[in-house]
């Protein structure tokens, strides 16, 4: 059991929660005297343990056990961290305490548990601890915290800081981008787990802490605030208890909500901030008044949905990727319900209205999975939140104050609001899952509400033939609510009486030829029958008269059980005709079952077992004579038709053995013998089927309880003496199977029924009425397990048939082996199948293998003894053991064979099966126990019932919950001992997987794997061996066995990977053995297979890799934890104390450990670059051990030199690949190298001058010293030594940190400017390359190579390599570079540009620590450089330029910067170059600010000066690049809440600049044409012209800001707005130019934006002054942009009544315009508001329509003919169509059902039909459109018309007939 083993993998039982103390809040007396018992049996008082170990057969004698094993870990866990003995002794017992915690739950005192929490605490926090331990403890600290209710906070507190510490080095790791450390994928969601887990134990001050600490990241520009908010989530305690809440939430809650309310365009924290909200809202229900917030934060919820809206929308793609998580989103909803105002409840309605329709199933998209989520997930909240506050048992967690519980009212109110979407859902195109399991939540709390709807749709559903979907659908989501359904209760009584009618009539769906139909009816019957008794009670009516109503109808009903039951086994019987072999395929296709086949035979098996324990006797007898007649009338084949037969057998004699027994052993054994009284039968190859299918049958029958299998034994011991050793294969294998289920059924223990109700129906009815039993929970106090436990008569027989059929089949086989007799190839396999049969059969009751242990495999001062758990067996020494035997025979044969018959493929897997048995099997395997586990709580979940909780699930349940406990413990072995037996076992494992044979090789490598992981340390003793098989000398080797030896380095995908063992012991075996194959002369390199076999493994050893400790220290906080832990009572430990010089001898121990393994680490290195020097290794091995090199680099030991060295030389390597692996190896040798800067304190306030009242963020006098200042830049040696430079960006933009540090003077900083003679032996080695001219020109010539064209990037590997050589180095190189740069500036190509801006940019930031002198000449050559790289710009490294001039600003003080910041702001348009590189200066200009963030105002300003002049540029890119610039230089005016203004630009000061030279197109009316003259010198510049250049720049930032920066300018942008409104065209079309696209973009855009609640309102009344304009276009585009914006802001505008208000009046005016378009815009819009509930259809709408329907069209006149035609439409007509409009639109708002108004409007609506035309029109779409989206259920739509109205619109909607 090495390291590696063991911590990944988790038991299907490691929630150990599985199985709480049953606590209902008036405690009987019962039970409190059992608690009593109990506590007096163990000694203390358990925190919580399993309670079904109390319910196994063998309870009495866990007590004294799991005591036993508590003392033990207890004693030797103190003892081990009291020896610093880390590994094996701490990861050992730890490893044990998780295993207790499986087994046990918490079952140790209150003392106990938080010592172990603070002992493991301790143990995961210590800095130095490898990260694979930490990970373990980490799992096990987790498990031990899981329940937060056992411990509160007066027992327990737990520092915060070690914890962010442990964040902030590994997930914020500042070396594992260099490859100096390698953590895991898992650890991030280890280590959050691990946060959440110990929140609620901080002390009281820590939030004060935790905001001081984390609220100077918060730079709203920086990557910082990021994580800042994100450590917020994970930290901020919110569970403190009400008189704390002053130094909990209150210090931070106005702020970060005012924040979130704030910021507008969704940045990626905002997500974290509603995780942050949801997890308050849960733990402080009732103490916080969410109403104010609830319409901005219920808008923000809709907006995250991202819905589409209007047709021709744009959606930002941001909001696509940071999207809130709807599990948070869900919780938040769940705890603002309820309280006095109801107001969340409100908006819940308004949200589910609004979105209802998108849940239709004819509509689908991207978005629907999250409108699934967000459906199954509310429900399932809900329920939670009731189960906490009406049933959870209290604890010191915050209780909810009465004021705020959710009342009735409440409960139906949410349920009613969540109805109508749910059943929607049910057809959904991604499945029913989710809207079944949120109906079954929602039938937790109102059954009456939600399961008659749910009825209503599927007796239809079950009546339909062509629709098999509809019937999945609802018989899913009636199993769903099937146990609601049943029970009844008093809310839904009529619900029980819907059982038989829906059982009836699901029948059908037993139908061969539609598998999921098949497969969900099966699911659906076993549902039912599980919750009811199925007895006839009919008889009860005439005996009893005291019943009610709804119980006599049940009685009644119940009669037609019997029916039921024989119909349903008609059905299968169908089914299984239909599927016999004969008739699904032909002769020559595979005669195994297909997989839909499988399936379909455990549905079958599993429903008819089911249904028949569920039965009264007497419909049981029936049953049973109905199957019997079928099985034995029949004569079925083995393969398909049979298993199910027998299956169904099995279940009738599982249920009632005695009675089924009786019928078929005795036909069976008879048919079995009379055909089998002839000999030569015995020799036939091909058998008789009769003769097959009956002995399938017995030994399918025979699977059940063992002692009513005694009276036959005679029978069965005949017929196996005749069976076993028939010639034909499938006869011989049919009989094992008959002995291994005899063995099995005698000696196994298991319960032997699975009644729903404990002693079964066969009662009298007067003392019993089973329909009072349905749908009742079984009660785990009173379940009453028959268990069945061999008796000695069992034991008796086992023996007798293995001492009469195995012990022969040994000694026949002990023979052969010896070569004293001879057997055939067949015979071999005969009796190898029996000796596999009789170990299955038996494997519970042999002892497990005995012999010495192998000792000495790991150093240790601990004893590492194996647990041996009671599974209830008692071993009988007395009698032979048969596992050892049969380990001998078959280790003797398989050498046998192996030399004589290795081709014998077939017995050579049953003996690797049986070797695998020998070594694991003790009754049960793990995958079928885990797939049980599985199936187990898929079931749990289906009818579990969340609402109540406490274990009220049904007895079928419980009892497999108690079986799964009994084999989890026969499962269970952590910590085996390896002895002399395992390792030849294993040996001869590990020849069988290098045999010959792949199929050989994979299965023996699969049994190898499992066994790898069971032993102690026996990877250690194995290593060796597999070694061999790669060692370069050896000649003999072929190249099978070369293939199994590096599979078994290789491993299976989850178990152990030898090769990288996490461990020096073992790597320093391995990775130079898999190197140094290469040099073996019988290398088969030239077959692919092994080549890829080489790369998968190296390709896994990267991915696993996990850094190896070197330090295995332990804190001495840790080790005074751990005397208190060995000392404790209840139970104590038996070991003797630790003396005085055992601690010495520890620790001398430890130091030793950690000098080995540095001594380790050197040789590992040693002997990896030993083979790289070496000339004939081949370059795949070449690469692969550089490849092992990279892995080793750390950050607490540097390289040995002769690494360093190494990796340098290969940085001119002439592979790519290996100069790749060196680029990024050299990076982090120099990280290695670098030599620490001392830092000082400073006080931001002295630096400024005084100290402010308050602080708040953004610009402030005392962060203004931070700014940069051209009139104050340090420009001489003075000037700079006395600047103090602050190079993190963020700093001081809050608020200051507690400390801030700055870099001490020059003078105290280590020293510049070396002469070789300085520096260590490490740095000359790159001193001597570097320097060296030739070695620098061959490096830059490959660097400057393309690798890929066109794909090629700015590489941060290669930045980093330079900045480091400039970082340690300072000017040393610089000479020999200068005239390479110089070259390569020139150089137009793209790959030597790249390689200039990667050393430039290394350059600049390697110079941070420079002296003056020597950056000013940098920058004396720099500057021309760069000017001269500017100038030759082309498109292909345009971007490099950015990202390299970006790189270099990256934390850095600008004003360290000035010389680049000068030389980027000359003139950027100067125009030099064309208007290409003018477009690339400004992106390098703008990557360099937009790094400095806030604290360049002045730049920005002159930058902003520069450009206004320029905005009216001719070409587009110009254009686009400036419109980005201008988004960057407003990005940093943002209104932040309390903060101050920006002295960076303002975006309204410009924009009122603009609107200035705007005027002459705002003041003009008509329709702005696009003409200008795209050439700059020619056309008339009159002032209009310019203008429409100036609007198109104008228009490109406002696209470009839309979802960048964080908040809106919306005041700025409504001024714009009228001129937008104007060109923006109507249609889409590609033809429009330029100006028209974008200005309609930017409406599409600016509407989606978020308003505040004060901006609603001027935005609304620019709106309304636009409408009045003239042009038809403008109205049409308005309305477009209401809809959006009304949508994308619904509650806050809802939230204003003036607003609604005005939106309606906006919206009827608009009805009424002369143009036809924009009529029918505004008829679309109003449709669409009242669909989303914005309006309501209120009977003053509905009447202003009709009256302007009623107005009088003019009589047609007749003309004359030469008057031109009269095209003006008369105001009468406008109006009339007006009113259609209205009506049609209220229609058009209710696509999917017919609401009571609706029909009336549909029959005013007809009268219309022969107006004149638009209005004709209008009404035929409508009705078209009535009919179309009412077409599907227009069965349950019809109902709400009378006869009359259905005769009219039977004419209005069949199209007239053309012949009439």
């Amino acid at each position: 059991m090495d390291r590696e083993s063991g911590d990944g993998e988790t038991w299907p039982g490691s929630d150990p929660g599985s199985g709480e103390m049953l606590n209902t809040s008036e405690e009987s007396g019962s039970e409190w005297r059992r608690r009593r018992r109990r506590e007096e049996a163990l000694g203390f008082r358990p925190q919580k343990d399993i309670l079904y170990n109390q319910l196994l057969p063998y309870a009495e004698r866990l007590d004294r056990e799991s005591n036993y094993i508590l003392g033990q870990i207890k004693g030797n866990l103190g003892r081990a961290v009291q020896l610093r003995e880390l590994w094996p002794g701490v990861l050992f017992w730890t490893r044990k305490l998780s295993t207790y915690i499986r087994l046990y739950g918490r079952k140790f005192n209150k003392e106990d548990h938080v010592l172990f929490v603070k002992q493991v605490y301790e143990l995961v926090v210590m800095p130095k601890l490898e990260i694979s331990m930490m990970q373990g403890f980490t799992r096990l600290l987790i498990s031990l915290l899981k329940k937060k209710e056992l411990l509160s906070r007066e027992d327990l507190q737990l520092p915060w800081r070690p914890l962010y510490e442990m964040m902030e080095r590994i997930l914020y790791s500042k070396t594992e981008h260099l490859g100096l450390n390698w953590f895991p994928n898992s650890i991030e969601n280890v280590l959050k787990t691990l946060v959440k887990c110990c929140r609620p134990y901080f002390p009281d001050e820590a939030t004060a802490e935790m905001l001081d600490e984390w609220k100077p990241l918060m730079c709203p520009f920086d990557v910082t605030m990021q994580k800042a908010v994100s450590y917020f989530e994970m930290f901020l305690p919110t569970t403190l208890p009400p008189h704390l809440h002053h130094k909990g939430f209150r210090l931070w809650f106005d702020e970060l909500i005012h924040l979130y309310i704030t910021v507008q365009n969704l940045p990626q924290w905002e997500g974290n901030l509603v995780n942050l909200f949801a997890r308050l809202a849960m733990d402080n229900i009732g103490y916080i008044d969410w109403d104010e917030y609830i319409p901005k934060i219920f808008t923000r919820f809709l907006r995250s949905l991202n819905l589409p809206v209007g047709s021709s929308q744009v959606l930002i793609s941001k909001y696509l990727s940071s999207a809130y998580d709807i599990g948070h989103v869900v919780v938040w909803i769940t705890s603002m319900l309820g309280g006095p105002s109801k107001l969340a409840q409100k908006h819940l309605n308004g949200f589910f209205n609004s979105i209802a329709s998108f849940y239709h199933p004819s509509n689908n998209g991207r978005w629907l999975m999250k409108l699934m989520k967000l459906l199954q997930r509310l429900p399932a909240s809900v329920v939670r939140r009731l189960h906490r506050e009406r049933y959870k048992k209290e604890s010191w967690l915050n209780v909810v104050p009465d004021s705020h519980k959710l009342t009735e009212q409440d409960i139906t109110d949410f349920v009613e609001s969540i109805k109508q979407p749910v059943l929607l859902a049910m057809f959904s195109k991604t499945g029913s899952l989710e809207a079944a399991q949120a109906l079954q939540n929602l039938a937790l709390m109102r059954p009456e509400l939600v399961i008659p709807p749910v009825l209503e749709k599927t007796y239809p559903a079950l009546q339909t033939l062509t629709e098999p979907h509809q019937l999945t659908a609802t018989l899913s989501c009636v199993i769903g609510v099937a146990r609601s359904l049943v029970s009844g209760g008093k809310w839904f009584p009529e619900g029980p009486t819907h059982t038989l009618p829906l059982l009836m009539r699901a029948l059908p769906g037993v139908d061969p030829n539609d598998f999921s139909k098949c497969m969900i009816t099966f699911q659906f019957i076993a549902t039912f029958s599980t919750l009811v008794p199925l007895v006839d009670c009919s008889s009860v009516l005439q005996e009893r008269n005291d019943l009610s109503e709804v119980e006599r109808e049940l009685c009644s009903a119940t009669a037609e059980f019997e029916d039921f039951v024989l119909q349903f086994m008609d059905r299968c019987f169908a089914l299984i005709e239909i599927s016999t072999l004969e008739q699904t395929r032909e002769e020559t296709e595979t005669e195994k079952m297909t997989h839909l086949e499988s399936l379909v035979e455990l549905g079958l098996s599993s429903t008819f077992s089911t249904v028949l324990t569920q039965c009264s006797k007497e419909i049981f007898l029936v049953a049973l004579d109905k199957v019997f007649n079928f099985a034995t009338t029949n004569i079925f084949e083995t393969r398909v038709a049979g298993r199910m037969v027998a299956d169904m057998c099995r279940a009738a004699s599982k249920c009632r053995p005695a009675a089924a027994l009786k019928r078929f052993v005795p036909h069976c054994c008879n048919v079995i013998a009379q055909l089998t009284i002839n000999d030569d039968v015995l020799q036939e190859q091909e058998l008789d089927k009769e003769l097959l299918w009956n002995l399938q049958l017995l030994s399918e029958i025979t699977r059940v309880d063992g002692d009513k299998l005694l009276p036959y034994k005679d029978q069965l011991i005949k017929i196996l003496q005749r069976t076993l050793h028939l010639k034909c294969k499938q006869g011989y294998i049919l009989a094992g199977n008959l002995l291994h289920h005899l063995l099995r059924s005698t000696t196994l223990i298991y319960p032997t029924e699975y009644c729903s109700v404990p002693g079964g129906f066969d009662k009298a009815f007067t003392e019993y009425l089973p329909i009072k039993d349905w749908g009742r929970p079984g009660d785990l106090w009173k379940l009453g397990i028959q268990w069945h436990v061999a008796s000695p008569e069992e034991i008796n027989f086992a023996y007798y048939l293995l001492d009469n059929f195995l012990q022969p089949e040994l000694r026949k086989l002990q023979q052969y082996a010896g070569g004293d007799i001879e057997m055939s190839r067949d015979d071999v396999h005969q009796s190898l199948c029996i000796v596999q049969n009789c170990l299955m059969g038996s494997g519970s009751l042999l002892p497990f293998l005995g012999g010495d242990p192998i000792r000495g495999l790991a150093p240790t001062l601990m004893s590492l003894e194996e647990t041996k758990l009671c599974t209830g067996i008692n071993y009988d020494t007395s009698r032979e053991n048969y596992r050892e035997v049969i380990a001998q025979v078959i280790r003797k044969l398989l050498h046998y064979m192996l030399d004589n018959s290795e081709d014998d493929t077939k017995s050579l897997f049953v003996i690797i099966k049986i070797m695998g048995d020998l070594l694991q099997f003790r009754g049960s395997y793990k995958h079928e126990f885990d797939s049980r586990w599985k199936s187990f709580n898929l079931v749990k979940k289906s009818m579990e019932n969340r609402l109540h909780g406490k274990k009220q699930h049904i007895r079928a349940l419980l009892i497999d919950r108690v079986m799964l406990q009994h084999e989890l413990r026969t499962l269970t072995v952590e910590g085996c001992e390896y002895k002399t037996i395992h390792s030849d076992l294993m040996r001869d494992l590990l020849l069988l997987s290098t045999s010959t044979y792949s199929q050989v090789r994979s299965k023996a490598q699969q049994v190898f794997f499992t066994a790898l992981g069971t032993y102690n340390f026996c990877c250690r003793d194995l290593i060796p061996l597999v070694l061999e098989y790669l060692h370069p000398d050896r000649q003999n080797i072929s190249q099978q066995q070369l293939k199994g030896a590096l599979y078994c380095l290789l491993g299976n995908h989850n178990g152990v990977c030898l090769a990288n063992l996490h461990d020096w012991d073992c790597i320093v075996a391995t990775w130079p053995a898999i190197v140094s194959s290469g040099l073996s002369k019988a290398m088969f390199l030239e077959k692919p297979s092994i080549v890829r076999l080489f790369d998968d493994l190296a390709e896994k050893i990267h991915r696993q890799y996990e850094t190896i400790g070197l330090d295995f220290g332990i804190s001495d906080r840790c080790v005074e934890i751990a005397a208190s832990l060995s000392q404790a009572n209840n139970p104590s430990s038996i070991m003797p104390l630790l003396t005085a010089e055992e601690i010495e001898n520890g620790i001398q121990n430890q130091v030793a450990r950690n000098n080995e393994s540095l001594r380790n680490y050197k040789k590992l290195i040693d002997t990896l670059l030993d083979l790289l020097d070496q000339r004939n290794l081949p370059w795949k091995f070449e690469q692969i051990a550089i490849g092992f090199l990279s892995l080793l680099l750390r950050d607490d030991v540097p390289l040995p030199t002769r690494g360093i060295k190494f990796f340098i030389q290969s940085l001119n390597h002439d592979a790519l690949v290996v100069r790749k692996m060196a680029i990024s190896a050299v990076a982090g040798i120099m990280k290695q190298l670098k030599r620490p800067h001392k830092k000082i304190e400073i006080d931001p306030y002295t630096v400024y001058g005084s100290h402010p009242a308050i602080t708040q963020p953004g610009d402030r006098p005392d962060n203004k010293w931070l700014h940069y200042n051209s009139s104050n830049l340090p420009r001489t040696k003075d000037e700079w030594e006395a600047c103090l430079f602050v190079e993190k960006t963020h700093w001081g933009y809050y608020t200051w940190p507690q400390k801030l540090l700055v870099y001490a003077p020059v003078d105290q900083q280590p020293k510049l400017g070396r002469s070789r003679s300085e520096m260590s032996e490490a740095e000359q080695v790159i001193y001597d390359h570097f320097s060296d001219p030739q070695f620098m020109e061959q490096l830059i010539k490959f660097l400057s190579l393309e690798d890929r064209k066109g794909k090629d990037k700015f590489n941060p590997r290669r930045f980093c390599l330079f900045k480091g050589l400039f970082r340690n180095f300072d000017m040393a190189f610089l000479s020999v570079l200068k005239p390479h740069m110089e070259h390569l500036v020139s150089d137009s190509h793209e790959s030597a540009q790249r390689c200039v801006a990667e050393i430039i940019a290394g350059l600049i930031r390697g110079c941070k620590h420079w002296r003056y002198e020597e950056v000013e000449q940098l920058w004396k050559i720099l500057c021309p450089f760069l000017r001269t790289a500017l100038s030759n710009i082309t498109v292909e490294t345009y971007s490099d330029w950015g990202t390299c001039i970006a790189t270099a600003c990256e934390s850095r003080d600008p004003r360290k910067l000035h010389w680049l910041f000068e030389l980027l702001m000359e003139a950027p348009l100067s125009g030099e170059g064309g208007s290409f590189a003018d477009a690339c200066r400004l992106y390098v200009l703008q990557g360099g600010l937009a790094q400095q963030e806030w604290r360049v105002p002045e730049l920005m300003h002159r930058l902003l000066q520069y450009l206004e002049p320029k905005l009216t540029q001719v070409y587009k890119n110009v254009r686009e690049r400036i419109g980005s610039v201008l988004t960057y230089l407003f990005m940093i005016d943002i209104t932040l809440p309390n903060s101050n203004p920006t002295l960076s630009p303002h975006v309204s000061e410009f924009t009122s600049r603009i609107l200035e030279q705007l005027k002459p197109l705002t003041e003009i009316d008509e329709e702005i044409q696009n003409h200008v003259v795209e050439e700059n010198g020619f056309g008339e510049q009159d002032e209009r012209t310019q203008a429409i250049k100036l609007l198109k720049t104008v228009l490109k930032w406002l696209m470009a800001s839309a979802g960048r920066s964080f908040s809106t300018a919306v005041a700025e942008q409504l001024q714009l707005m009228p001129l937008l409104f104007k060109i923006a065209p109507v249609e889409n079309d590609e033809n429009y130019d330029e100006l028209k696209r974008d200005a309609k973009m930017c409406l599409s855009l600016m509407s989606q934006g978020l308003l505040y609640p004060e901006q609603v309102i001027m935005v609304l009344d620019v709106i309304k002054q636009i409408s009045e304009s003239s042009s038809w276009h403008t109205k049409y585009t308005v309305l477009t942009y209401l809809q959006t914006m009304v949508f994308y802001n619904l509650f806050v505008f809802l939230d204003n009544e003036q607003a609604v208000k005005d939106v309606r009046w906006l919206v009827i005016k608009l009805l009424e315009d002369e143009q036809l378009e924009t009529r029918e815009m505004a008829a679309t819009t109003l449709s669409g508001l009242l669909q989303c509930n914005f309006l309501t259809m209120d009977s003053s709408m509905q009447s202003h329509f009709e009256q302007l329907c009623k107005t009088r069209l003019p009589k047609k006149r007749k003309r004359d003919p030469g008057i031109a035609v009269d095209t003006i439409p008369p105001a009468d007509l406008v109006r009339r169509h007006a009113g259609v409009l209205g009506l049609s639109a209220c229609i058009l708002s209710s696509p999917y059902e017919v609401p009571t108004w609706m029909p009336q409007l549909l029959m005013n609506l007809s009268v219309h039909l022969n107006d004149p035309q638009p209005i004709e029109m209008t009404v035929k779409k409508t009705l078209s459109n009535f009919r179309r989206t009412h077409h599907d259920n227009w069965q349950e739509h019809k109902q709400q018309f009378t006869d009359d109205q259905l005769v009219i619109l039977a004419d209005l909607l069949v199209s007239p007939c053309y012949y009439a």
